[in-house]
């Protein structure tokens, strides 16, 4: 049997930017209080961390930096994935290098490949690197679907151990589980789904809304089911709230009024407007986050 990454909550860490750089210091104290708030992992450089707008140095450079501070406490997994093969496969090597302990790799996107071409795709990241991989499947962000039959087949590789899925669709989800059986791990990529996702045997979340608040999060994940489903419930407006705009951008809006870093993004990203930060604002304060 494969081994489990991690069973609860993995943080897609958001990348603080000031003044169009890496904001080093806000993004070493966000791994910490990550840490100090209990999470069983880190994702430095997933989509939710916008590595689509940093250069080859930057990436390196906000991996390092959550594997430094991250010392050693929770396993750190880049993200890596992309619409070349090759380059994907490059980049999973350097994070190798850097410390990383796996690699999280969205599907192709743009250049929407086949159901065989994903087989070839994730074959190849699996086969030609060493990092474990888990499969990152977001329909709604890059417009391709990985499908049951085909999750099953990659399931079969070794180096593959664990599925992110963001497809929404709990049928498809309970087929995947069906037909993968314990071949690899199932992680929740939807915040709103975390208690179905648990009550399914997923191992648990890898999470937006944990970069604000990782201690609630965690108990979704490492607790009773009743009170997940509960917490879950409670916290859905805020989820929604978090994903009504283009992510990260509500998320970033709710850390800088927290008070944790700028809610500076990377065009074609922009900031929330005053009448969305409000709307955000009173959902975070419903579940008692200061603002």
């Amino acid at each position: 049997m494969k081994k489990t990454l991690f069973t609860g909550v993995g943080t897609a860490l958001l990348t603080p930017f000031a003044n169009g750089e890496i904001d080093l210091p806000a993004l070493r104290q966000l791994v910490e209080f990550q840490v100090e708030n209990g999470v069983d992992a880190l994702i430095a450089n997933g989509t939710t961390g916008e590595p689509s707008t940093m250069t080859d140095d930057e990436w390196a450079l906000v991996l390092k930096t959550v594997v430094e501070q991250a010392a050693g406490r929770v396993p750190v997994i880049a993200g890596t994935g992309g619409n070349n093969t090759a380059s994907v496969i490059k980049k999973a090597k350097l994070a190798k290098e850097l410390g990383a302990d796996a690699q999280l790799c969205v599907t192709p996107y743009y250049n929407k490949t086949t159901q065989a071409g994903l087989v070839a795709h994730y074959q190849a990241i699996a086969r030609n690197t060493e990092l474990p991989v888990i499969i990152y499947n977001v329909p709604a962000r890059t417009g391709l679907n990985i499908l049951p039959e085909t999750l099953a087949i990659l399931a079969e590789e070794e180096n593959i151990v664990a599925v992110k899925e963001a497809s929404a669709n709990m049928i498809q989800i309970m087929d995947m589980m069906h037909l993968c059986g314990d071949k690899i791990d199932f992680y929740s990529g939807s915040d709103e789904l975390i208690a179905p996702f648990m009550a399914m045997g997923g191992k648990g979340v890898i999470s937006v809304l944990s970069n604000l608040v990782p201690a609630q999060v965690r108990q979704m994940t490492h607790g009773r089911i009743e009170n997940a489903v509960k917490m879950n419930l409670d916290y859905l407006p805020l989820i929604h709230a978090l994903f009504k705009q283009t992510s990260p951008c509500p998320a970033k809006a709710a850390a800088q009024m927290m008070g944790m870093f700028s809610d500076e993004v990377r065009l074609p990203l922009i900031p929330l407007n005053e009448s969305e930060k409000a709307a955000l604002k009173a959902e975070m304060e419903k579940v008692g986050i200061e603002c």
